[in-house]
C-alpha cells in the first residue's frame, strides 16, 4: 500500500508533515508513505529542504495522492508541462487535497463538479474556476477528498488511513498524536468529522 504526498517547490510544511507523520503510524506490512516531488529537494515556504522519497510518476501510480499546498500552486496550476505528468485517477486510487491542492484538481477535472474545502488566500482562484467552496474544514465524495486550514491535515490523513486500513487504524494514529487530556474527545470528533458522507 503506497500513500505519497505531492510536495512542491514553496511547499507548506504542515500540510505536508502533519499527514507525513500520521499516516506512518500506520503499521501495517507494506504500508509505505512518500514524500513526492517533482524536484529532488524541495524547499518550503520557510526554507526546509527535504529529499524526494518518490518522483512524480511514482507518486501518480501509489494507491493513494495527497497534494499538499504551497506558496506557488498557482504558477504550477498554470505549468502545462507540470501538470501533463499528473495523472491522478479516483477511479483507481484515493485523492485527496490540503489547501491550496484543491486549484490542482480543479485544474485537472478531477473534481467532477464537486464541491471542495480549501485556505481563505485559494478560495477567489477555485471560486474563478468554477468550484463551489464550502465553509467548512473537511469533504470527502467518493474517492475525492479535500480540506481547507493547515490542520485540516488531520482529517485527510485520518480518511486515507480509514479507506485503507480501517477505523482501529485511525483511532491508533489519532489517538497517537492528539492533546493529553483531550485525546478521547480529539479522536471522536476526527472520526465523525471523516464518515460524514458529501
Amino acid at each position: 500500500m503506497h500513500i505519497s504526498i505531492l510536495t512542491f517547490e514553496g511547499f507548506n510544511e504542515l500540510d505536508s508533515f502533519i499527514a507525513y507523520g500520521i499516516l506512518n503510524r500506520v503499521r501495517l506490512e507494506g504500508w509505505r508513505v512518500t514524500i513526492a516531488s517533482p524536484s529532488e529537494r524541495p524547499c518550503s515556504m520557510n526554507g526546509l529542504v527535504v529529499d524526494r522519497q518518490a518522483t512524480l510518476a511514482q507518486a501518480c501510480s501509489a494507491d493513494a495522492v495527497l497534494i499538499g499546498s504551497g506558496l506557488q500552486t498557482r504558477q504550477i496550476a498554470e505549468n502545462d508541462g507540470l501538470m501533463a505528468q499528473l495523472a491522478l485517477d479516483p477511479a483507481r486510487q484515493l485523492v485527496a487535497a490540503q489547501c491550496s491542492g484543491a486549484l490542482l484538481l480543479a485544474r485537472l477535472g478531477v473534481l467532477e463538479g464537486a464541491p471542495a474545502c480549501t485556505d481563505l488566500t485559494t478560495r477567489p482562484w477555485l471560486v474563478d474556476a468554477g468550484v463551489d467552496v464550502l465553509e467548512q474544514p473537511f469533504y470527502q465524495q467518493g474517492n475525492i477528498a479535500t480540506a481547507g486550514g493547515c490542520l485540516a491535515s488531520v482529517y485527510l490523513a485520518a480518511w486515507l488511513v480509514w479507506r485503507l486500513a480501517g477505523q482501529a487504524a485511525v483511532e491508533q494514529a489519532v489517538h497517537y498524536v492528539a492533546p493529553v487530556g483531550e485525546k478521547t474527545d480529539f479522536v471522536e470528533q476526527v472520526l465523525c468529522r471523516i464518515q460524514s458522507v458529501g
